[in-house]
């Protein structure tokens, strides 16, 4: 008996300018990837979720720079993917605006998975496009956890986060995986990879709904 055929697909490319608009567009490109993969509406509604997180991170990224989003499936296995590429080196101060994501200060800014996330993606833009570099930085006590996530070796990115390798370092710490267990995307992604090359920072979030 032969076995079913795995399709491989990759949605349109949408673009954005310095800032998040165009949500409706958005929620079009994953309920085409939904249909072409032939997902049910519960997985269609956990695909919208996850689309929904990534793009809520960019904002701050865009603040410097342009992004793309777009879907790529095979099969089951769906790969949501946002970058955003810098379009000038930034000054110290702009580095600063875009590290200082909170008013209360960098720990509580690095409360929360997706949070966490956005961080990982923030420092490597930032770092990178102030000095022309890999994604690594000077971590302190309130960045641990991108030291925990961090890939070291096997990837094709100058310097790789990974939700999954974070997970596995986070296993002996209770309030880290108390944090996962609350998480939405730590539930429902199989993995968010964070990396930089050539000034792109991406943003993956894999799921297989297999």
């Amino acid at each position: 008996m032969c076995c079913e055929r795995e399709y491989k697909m990759k949605t349109d490319v949408y673009k954005f300018e310095k800032s998040v608009d165009g949500i409706g567009d958005i929620s079009e490109i994953v309920t085409r990837a939904a249909a072409y993969g032939g997902l049910g509406k519960k997985e269609e509604l956990r695909l919208t979720l996850l689309s929904e997180e990534l793009v809520g991170m960019l904002p701050n990224l865009l603040m410097c720079g342009k992004g793309e989003f777009w879907i790529e499936n095979k099969g089951k296995r769906y790969e949501v993917h946002a970058v955003v590429e810098s379009e000038d080196l930034l000054s110290g101060k702009d580095r600063e605006e875009i590290l200082s994501v909170s008013a209360s200060g960098k720990n509580a800014a690095a409360v929360g998975i997706m949070n966490k996330i956005r961080i990982a993606a923030e420092m490597m833009y930032a770092n990178y496009t102030l000095r022309g570099e890999s994604g690594a930085v000077e971590c302190n006590d309130s960045f641990e956890f991108y030291d925990m996530g961090m890939e070291k070796e096997g990837t094709d990115f100058e310097g790789t986060w990974s939700l999954a390798s974070y997970r596995t370092r986070a296993s002996g710490d209770p309030a880290a995986w108390d944090e996962l267990e609350k998480s939405i995307i730590a539930n429902m992604a199989d993995d968010v990879i964070v990396g930089i090359i050539g000034g792109k920072v991406s943003v993956t979030v894999v799921k297989n709904f297999g």
